[in-house]
């Protein structure tokens, strides 16, 4: 819901980073896979209930995350890069939930139902991107992006503000839990009625009609 905003600002703070690592020869996928490894390392933090420790890769992640882009907007951002890039933090935010019902048992029905909130999410992102980019339908509100990021309720800010509390206050994971995921399922609502108005109406509607 706030990417939008925030873009410009984080952008302006994280691009000469950016260039500075794009000068001296690393690339945007390195900083990504680097990413993936904090987040990796969090959810195993989380697992083995080191609050403290997963709480610290987690903002090395999503500080990777930040700087990928800025190399790739240096360097020249690619298709691979993209790709990596969202599947990359899917695979991270998933594994965090599951981190905590590996923690404790009785978060498991919150968790299960949160990562079955971010496939609605995540389905639906992924799924506009692709008739977005067969459309020639694109936006620059969160940057440079390698394809169209439909917005909505629950964005990337707002999952990281949700993950770091539940990391620092792990008993509130379960409640939670169940109202992220239902802020997820109003996320993934409102970008179907979005895609219904942007893309209805035309014979060209991907369904072979």
């Amino acid at each position: 819901m706030f990417d939008a905003a925030l873009r410009p600002l984080v952008d302006r703070i994280l691009d000469p980073v950016g260039r500075l690592l794009a000068a001296v020869g690393v690339k945007a996928d390195l900083v990504t896979v680097a990413g993936f490894a904090f987040g990796a390392g969090a959810a195993v933090a989380v697992a083995f209930e080191a609050g403290m420790v997963a709480l610290t890769l987690l903002a090395a992640n999503r500080l990777c995350d930040g700087l990928d882009g800025a190399v790739a907007r240096a360097r020249g951002a690619t298709d691979l890069g993209g790709f990596l890039d969202v599947t990359l933090d899917f695979v991270v935010y998933s594994g965090l939930v599951f981190a905590f019902a590996v923690a404790n048992p009785d978060n498991a029905t919150a968790a299960a139902f949160l990562i079955f909130s971010f496939v609605g999410t995540g389905t639906s992102f992924l799924a506009f991107a692709i008739i977005a980019q067969k459309r020639g339908i694109s936006t620059d509100i969160r940057g440079k992006k390698s394809f169209f990021y439909l917005g909505g309720l629950t964005e990337g800010l707002e999952t990281i503000i949700f993950l770091c509390t539940v990391v620092i206050i792990p008993s509130f994971f379960t409640p939670l839990a169940w109202v992220f995921g239902a802020l997820c399922w109003i996320t993934t609502a409102t970008r179907i009625s979005y895609a219904v108005r942007r893309l209805g109406g035309s014979a060209d509607n991907g369904t072979g009609d």
